[in-house]
């Protein structure tokens, strides 16, 4: 029996802005995935939590320091190398250039839900979560 995909969200700085995450987290389980509420988390606990909830993708938040993302990418590609992220949240054209080379996919304000559900959908190899 397969299982809904599971997402850890997570936000990466200390901003108070939450509408955005958890607009995302409800389309992303009102479509089937398991959503795993990270809330504001350090690296090292962004990254125990994908290793200890077995996530199949994790989702940073960007709250205007994409210095700090990069480093938690790199924190979470050593722990897990295979493991997808995508980020979305303040993220101005220089910054998703920058996680693009990361090869991390990224979701500026504006972006579509449906276009997230769908990426989560690819980078989780999921067709229909049920």
């Amino acid at each position: 029996m397969s299982h809904a995909p599971r997402i850890l969200l997570a936000k990466t700085s200390l901003d108070g802005h939450w509408r955005g995450l958890s607009v995302v987290a409800r389309a992303l389980r009102d479509a089937g995935f398991h959503v795993i509420m990270g809330g504001m988390l350090t690296g090292a606990e962004i990254v125990r939590g994908a290793v200890d909830e077995d996530v199949d993708l994790v989702g940073l938040n960007v709250g205007g320091h994409v210095e700090v993302v990069i480093r938690v990418i790199g924190e979470l590609r050593a722990a897990r190398p295979e493991l997808p992220i995508f980020a979305g949240g303040v993220l101005p054209p220089s910054s998703c250039k920058r996680l693009a080379a990361l090869g991390v996919e990224t979701y500026p304000p504006g972006s579509s839900l449906e276009d997230i559900v769908a990426a989560a959908r690819r980078l989780t190899a999921a067709s229909t979560p049920t």
